[in-house]
């Protein structure tokens, strides 16, 4: 993995910006004055290429490229084969053919790791989607389903909504597998429904409740191995055949253990470092006779083996107790650069440093070969493109290991690196997890300020690496140390940013909250631009009639796209008439055969630019549509760009003109686009007096119509009822009023190629 290069400390942490698209919102990270969310144009919103086939990755599941981890799990140097697996691959394959979901129960170190990577290159031909492994460690069930989406199409910077999300996922048809899941429960049973056409392998933690009754897992107990298996992992590991006393010594740790593999593993180290104190002797044995010679020696077998024996069974094995908890003695062995890096990993709280920021942390230049070390020793694993410590062992070596200020200046290490230009996205997310673990240790020092600097930093940078789940802990962790600090600026930063979170969550009490905190905060503060930006995000969850995104039908019919949600937004007139094809060729039709039957010039109420303002300048979040399958709606009083009767732009005239045409009716009458309706202003006629503007968002009253010249008068019916316009194909002609003007072009509304006023103007 690339890192820059250079000194950190002699140059300025950046903070890395950028923007996002969240659903239908288009979201911008990194601001001075903190991120900001508005509707996303429908132009800008990414188009999600499915990948069609997902390669299992090699080497532990959830790694990135070629990482170390201890041998019997699968990710050492030699590869050794899995050893009385056989049958719980061949179970685990015809579960899986079957479309059946698995969870992996078992104790800690019993090689649910080993099994899922196995499971996960034998499956690749099982289903027409491949295989898509994923790390759960640290990860939420959003979390995952959103890597589960990236996996699978290609839409860099894009995170959908739940509605979108599963309609991006309701096609997919692949073998899930994810290591070390935390989403229990309800949770879990939530990431299976959102991708139905998945088998899922998952391995759980040892505490993990039962399934529900309902459940679509199945649990799959993973046992510890045969005695024969551990003896023979316990002398490929140590590199020998095992001695009679090793052997009696293996079987008794394999009745202690339940045949736990990966105690087997650090057994194993243990004899190695035996072997390496024998080498020691025998080094000494022989400068001693090649220095005083073999006067006082007694009589030496002349084989090499034989005496090398018999000096090893001067060193005694590790007794019970030693070999029930390993971690203190197998560390006191180790090198000096793997003994600094297990306690930079014990300081922050069991997770590695990748090898590149080594040097810059502790001064170790061999970062790789420490990380090995630590893993051949059965000490660390590799999850997730970064190592962590295994079960068990930073429980027995945070005693022992104390910090020792291995982490000062760790914070401001990582606050540079988060924005420097050369780090990637995926570089940042893959040490999520060492982010957090730095705050938590400068948090447990007392560093408030270092926790702050760096939670300002990351916070940008996790978002737009889309790890949201490290993003909100990283802002609550942020908001603590200002709370402490009692910086009242960076108070109203973390509780903005946190704001933009749950408008992103699609959670507007809780935005709700954290943003009129924030503008409370940056009031007192005297933040005039922090001010107006936390305005903008209130003003956007109050406006009147707006809501949220709402999240798209749950699951998406076969063969057919997800319904994404149309924002109906003020656009300019050329986007119009783009976007209106379908409808332009009905008003056209309509108008041609209206003009057949009356044989005369037909001219209708042309909408004033006053009329506009009644719009919300920002454009609706809560309409859904399909504007590829939807019938023609009903016009309305609310003027909104998507009602049927909206006349379109005639090809070839001018820009901004809006040609409006009735269509036939089955009850006679003229169908009026809302931009003509009489409902929305006072007639022109002489006799239309009293009529009065209906406020927005109510219906519009029924207006009588005139008949016209020439033609008879209609008879007064008795009280009618109001029937609905909906277009049909009879031949009723409409009646038009004798006192409506000519059409003329309307005069183009400033409002609408331009941003209106947060709160609209009264009409007139």
């Amino acid at each position: 993995m690339a890192q820059p290069s250079g000194e950190f400390r002699q140059e300025a942490a950046r903070t890395r910006g950028g923007e996002l698209v969240s659903g239908g919102l288009l979201v911008g990270v990194g601001a001075p004055d903190g991120s900001e969310a508005r509707p996303c144009p429908e132009e800008w919103r990414p188009r999600p290429r499915r990948i069609e086939r997902s390669e299992p990755a090699r080497g532990p599941v959830g790694g990135v490229g070629r990482a170390v981890g201890p041998l019997a799990l699968g990710a050492g140097p030699t590869d050794l084969p899995l050893l009385d697996r056989e049958a719980d691959i061949a179970e685990l394959l015809g579960l899986l053919a079957e479309r059946r979901s698995i969870r992996l129960v078992g104790q800690a170190g019993s090689g649910r790791s080993t099994l899922l990577s196995a499971v996960a290159e034998a499956a690749a031909d099982l289903a027409p989607g491949g295989v898509v492994q994923l790390c759960g460690h640290r990860r939420t069930a959003a979390d995952l389903l959103q890597d589960l989406f990236a996996a699978t199409h290609h839409a860099p910077g894009f995170r959908p909504d739940p509605g979108q999300l599963a309609g991006h996922l309701a096609g997919v048809g692949a073998i899930v597998v994810i290591d070390e899941a935390e989403p229990t429960g309800a949770e879990l049973e939530e990431l299976l429904a959102a991708a139905p056409g998945c088998a899922f392998l998952i391995s759980v933690a040892p505490d993990s409740p039962p399934l529900p009754a309902d459940s679509r897992l199945r649990d799959h107990l993973v046992p510890g191995l045969s005695r024969a298996a551990c003896l023979a992992l316990t002398a490929r590991l140590a590199g020998r055949p095992l001695d009679v006393a090793e052997k009696a010594w293996a079987v008794d740790l394999w009745f202690e253990s339940e045949g736990l593999p990966l105690r087997f593993v650090q057994a194993a180290a243990l004899l190695r470092q035996r072997d390496v104190s024998v080498d020691a002797l025998v080094a000494a044995e022989e400068d001693r006779r090649d220095v005083f010679g073999a006067v006082d020696e007694p009589v030496r077998d002349p084989d090499p083996a034989i005496r090398e024996d018999a000096l090893r069974r001067t060193v005694p094995l590790p007794s019970v107790a030693e070999t029930a908890s390993p971690a203190v003695r197998l560390a006191e062995g180790l090198s000096e650069p793997a003994q600094a890096v297990l306690r930079l990993a014990v300081a922050l709280g069991g997770e590695c440093p990748t090898a590149p920021h080594l040097p810059a942390l502790i001064d170790v230049g061999q970062g790789e070969s420490a990380l090995a070390e630590l893993a051949d020793a059965g000490l660390a694993v590799s999850i997730g493109g970064h190592h962590r410590l295994t079960a068990g062992a930073l429980e027995l070596l945070a005693p022992h290991w104390p910090a020792r200020g291995c982490v000062d200046g760790a914070a401001q290490h990582f606050a540079w690196w988060v924005g420097h230009s050369s780090v990637s996205l995926a570089q940042i997310a893959a040490e999520a997890e060492v982010l957090i673990g730095v705050l938590l240790a400068d948090r447990t020092a007392g560093r408030h300020e270092a926790v702050i600097r760096l939670a300002r930093a990351a916070a940008p940078a996790l978002a737009l690496s889309l790890r949201w789940g490290a993003w909100e802990r990283v802002l609550e962790l942020g908001l603590e140390a200002a709370r402490r600090t009692g910086s009242t600026v960076d108070q109203a930063w973390f509780h903005h940013e946190a704001g933009v979170h749950a408008i992103c969550l699609q959670q507007p009490s809780r935005a709700l909250a954290e943003l009129e905190t924030a503008l409370t905060l940056r009031s007192t503060a005297g933040e005039q631009r922090g001010v107006a930006a936390a305005r903008r995000m209130v003003d956007l969850l109050r406006a009147d009639g707006r809501q949220l995104p709402t999240a798209a039908p749950a699951a998406a019919a076969p063969g057919r796209g997800p319904v994404i949600r149309k924002i109906a937004a003020r656009v300019p007139a050329g986007l119009k008439a783009r976007a209106g094809k379908r409808r332009r060729v009905v008003v056209a039709s309509a108008a041609v055969l209206t003009f057949g039957v009356l044989g005369t010039a037909v001219a209708m109420n042309i909408t004033g630019p006053d009329e506009h303002k009644g719009n919300d300048p920002h454009g609706r979040l809560d309409e859904v549509g399909d504007t590829g399958n939807a019938p023609m709606p009903k016009p309305s009083a609310d003027n909104s760009p998507g009602t049927a009767g909206t006349g379109g732009t005639e090809p070839g005239g001018p820009a901004g003109t809006e040609t409006t045409s009735p269509g036939p009716s089955a009850s006679g009458s003229a169908s009026r686009s809302p931009s003509a309706s009489p409902s929305k202003r006072p007639s022109s006629s002489p006799g239309a007096t009293g009529s009065q503007t209906p406020q927005p968002g109510q219906p519009a009253p029924e207006q009588p119509q005139q008949p016209a010249p020439g033609q008879p008068q209609p008879q007064q019916p008795g009280p009618q009822t109001s029937q609905p316009s909906v277009p049909s194909h009879g031949s009723a002609s409409p009646t038009i009023s004798p006192s409506t003007p000519t059409a003329t072009p309307p005069t183009p509304s400033p409002t609408s190629t331009s941003a209106a006023p947060t709160t609209p103007p009264a009409k007139t």
